[in-house]
């Protein structure tokens, strides 16, 4: 794919501008509750507090929809690739009902919405596949379509989908949808703010103090005191409980191009195979429609994303000859070590903080349904399947042990090893315009840029979460830390948290 030619961000973000940004606060807020994070865990959240009457500030570092909302996929399904016959074998059938319930839940609520607002979103219904095209695989898919089934889903196993490229089976729900993520956030926030609640972007959070009321301190030095705080910033930038050390994150990269009507699948199909390929449709405002190809996850600052953004396109055109690329992107999410997003009480003894995370790449149904577990448990209200996300629930060694053990190694092995020198280093005049390297100077590991212009730019490699190192990733010009998913821009603003402090600079 010739990148020249082929738009950098996101579409949704590029076919849906939020205008001006909303001011941060400048002076001391208080409210019945605060949510820290923009995107869809935290506007639902707002959302339904708000239309019950809650004084609501949203806190967004950025600005909304534009973080992970805003370079997703847009499935909105309850048909979570293999979710449901692990659920059956870890949770039992209720967990697995349950699951099910409250995530199709999740998007009966969304398409309610759409009607109440009237928002103009791109909104179709459409069905979700899991499919293989491996023969071996068959009786994995024949056991989840049997899982989803018997968790209350309008499950079925098929041998033929609309794909122009065969199918060895495949699990398929009915009744799902697809939307424009953007157009229906911004809307949502424009209800909020008629229902009085107030948004600031451009505010990000870096303090709080749990209390009653709690106290949130923004990098300007600013309070927000509120009854309830929930954070919903995609991994905690507050974590009392810990709970990085039962998140994964994962790194994505989205390849899309105008295609033909009449060759466009309308249903949308993932399949774990080749690191995952994801595959949907979205309408354009000429008759054609958008082929959306997602894959190539990978854990950030561990990849060539190079490499695999020019897999992934190979792959697109391969399967979609007619289709011409033009845009590519990339998202992130965190994956819970037993599969089951966190959403509920930030830590054990909490009673006024609460936290949404851990979605494992099923941001819009869970979002939405974090949004609404949330805004009831704030009110003291009991939720069915409030104990099947709980944060604080106890994890059993056959439901989370070996992905634990796994995650900690893999985080140990980046914060020990990537602090040993290599044998052979780069030196800052090795790095070619455009690149980044970690490079060791007498003051220790710098993460060194240059940029096109051939300027050098050098701050600290040491992530501002925990210490781990980072590593630049060329195709987005960032540095990545691969341990908990933290990014910075090139001279070390920070993109993506858990990180909310930059990059020291440091003179090479």
């Amino acid at each position: 794919m010739n990148a020249e030619r082929v738009s950098q961000g996101s579409y949704w973000l590029e076919t849906a501008p939020a205008g001006a940004p909303a001011p941060p606060p400048d002076a001391d807020v208080s409210v019945d509750v605060a949510v820290v994070g923009g995107g869809i865990a935290g506007l639902s959240t707002a959302w339904e507090l708000a239309r019950r009457g809650r004084e609501i500030a949203v806190l967004e570092a950025g600005r909304l929809a534009a973080g992970v909302t805003g370079h997703t996929t847009v499935k909105l399904t309850a048909l979570h690739t293999l979710i449901y016959d692990h659920l059956r074998r870890t949770r039992g059938p209720e967990g697995a009902r349950l699951y099910a319930q409250s995530q199709n839940a999740a998007i009966r609520h969304a398409e309610a919405i759409v009607d109440e607002l009237d928002i103009d979103c791109d909104w179709e219904e459409a069905a979700a596949f899991t499919y293989t095209e491996n023969p071996q695989s068959v009786q994995e898919l024949c056991a989840e379509a049997e899982a989803a089934r018997e968790a209350g889903l309008p499950a079925e196993f098929v041998t033929e989908t609309e794909l122009p490229y065969p199918v060895a089976g495949a699990v398929r729900v009915s009744g799902q949808a697809q939307f424009h993520p953007r157009k229906y956030l911004l809307a949502l926030a424009d209800g909020l703010r008629r229902r009085g609640a107030s948004v600031y972007e451009g505010t990000r959070v870096v303090g709080l103090t749990e209390g009653s009321p709690c106290t949130l301190t923004t990098e300007a030095g600013v309070s927000v005191r509120a009854r309830k705080v929930v954070i919903a910033t995609h991994y905690p930038v507050f974590d009392r409980a810990l709970l990085f050390a039962r998140l994964s994150p994962r790194r994505e990269l989205v390849v899309a191009g105008v295609i033909d009507e009449e060759r466009a699948p309308r249903s949308m199909y993932i399949t774990p195979e080749q690191s995952t390929r994801s595959v949907r449709t979205a309408p354009l405002s000429d008759g054609r429609r958008l082929l959306i190809v997602t894959g190539e996850h990978f854990t950030p600052g561990t990849a060539d994303v190079e490499e695999r953004f020019e897999r992934l396109s190979a792959w697109a055109k391969a399967r979609f000859p007619e289709v011409t690329l033009t845009h590519r992107w990339a998202t992130q999410d965190n994956d819970s070590t037993d599969s089951v997003p966190l959403v509920g009480p930030l830590r054990p003894g909490s009673h006024h903080t609460y936290v949404a995370t851990g979605f494992g790449g099923w941001g819009l149904s869970g979002g939405i349904m974090a949004g609404r577990l949330l805004s009831d448990l704030v009110a003291g209200r009991a939720v069915e399947w409030s104990g099947l996300y709980d944060p604080r629930r106890v994890a059993s060694v056959v439901r989370e042990g070996g992905a634990f053990l796994k995650h900690q190694a893999e985080v140990v092995r980046h914060f020990v090893g990537d602090r040993i020198p290599p044998l052979t280093g780069l030196a800052p005049d090795d790095i070619a315009r455009g690149d980044g390297a970690v490079v060791r100077t007498g003051t220790g590991q710098c993460a060194v840029h240059r940029d096109e212009h051939g300027q050098l730019h050098a701050v600290s490699a040491s992530c501002t979460h925990l210490g781990c190192v980072v590593a630049f990733n060329r195709a987005e010009k960032a540095w990545e830390c691969p341990c908990h998913g933290s990014r910075f821009a090139p001279d070390g603003q920070v993109l993506q948290g858990p990180a909310v402090k930059p990059l020291k600079k440091r003179d090479l």
